[in-house]
């Protein structure tokens, strides 16, 4: 008799250890965790849209964002505006990390394929990469509209960089320099973008 009631009480014991396990693990109806947020915590890697990015005194807003993709590899670039202005956040990781503010520019004529170097602005800038890219796309973007875009990047004296994109046919070439992503501050913002429709 002694005996059963023991098994009794292991029985019951073991059942419990094994309810608590499933509740743990979410598999018990009425159990499940309630849903996280999403992190408000923002730096390069995750800014969205309506972000503040602060830099030399000015609240760039971000409008948009690019995902070039090359193979398994990715890296992003986010429209910044401010009132009329508007910038290229470069971000992009290999070894090291690698962010640049850029701007539009006209004042360069590309005719033909873009060559190995040139020169802008009393310059020399060296092609270091280039190649086609996937384009994925959020907010707004302005006339990259592309499902796929040829790439050239290159680099001038100090932190000077210069990029060439041609998005079906059309030429863009956006030039700048590199920054310390310490010189940023981002604020997280609503999602919603201020200068867009």
């Amino acid at each position: 008799m002694t005996v059963l009631i023991w098994l009794g009480i292991i029985a019951i014991v073991a059942a419990g250890a094994y309810l608590l396990v499933l509740q743990k693990r979410g598999a018990l109806s009425g159990s499940s965790k309630p849903k996280e947020l999403p992190s408000l915590k923002r730096n390069i890697f995750n800014l969205q849209i309506g972000d503040i990015v602060q830099y030399m005194g000015v609240d760039w807003v971000v409008e948009g964002k690019l995902t070039y993709t090359v193979d398994e590899y990715s890296w992003f670039e986010y429209m910044l505006q401010d009132d009329n202005e508007i910038r290229w956040l470069s971000v992009d990781e290999d070894d090291t990390v690698e962010v640049a503010l850029l701007e539009a520019t006209d004042r360069l004529d590309i005719s033909e394929s873009p060559p190995q170097q040139l020169n802008f602005a009393d310059e020399n800038y060296k092609c270091v990469d280039s190649g086609v890219a996937r384009m994925t796309r959020l907010g707004t973007i302005q006339r990259r509209k592309a499902q796929t875009c040829e790439y050239f990047d290159y680099k001038g004296s100090d932190d000077k960089v210069l990029s060439i994109e041609v998005w079906d046919g059309e030429i863009e070439v956006t030039v700048g320099y590199r920054i310390n992503p310490r010189s940023l501050t981002i604020l997280p913002g609503d999602g919603n973008r201020v200068y867009g429709i």
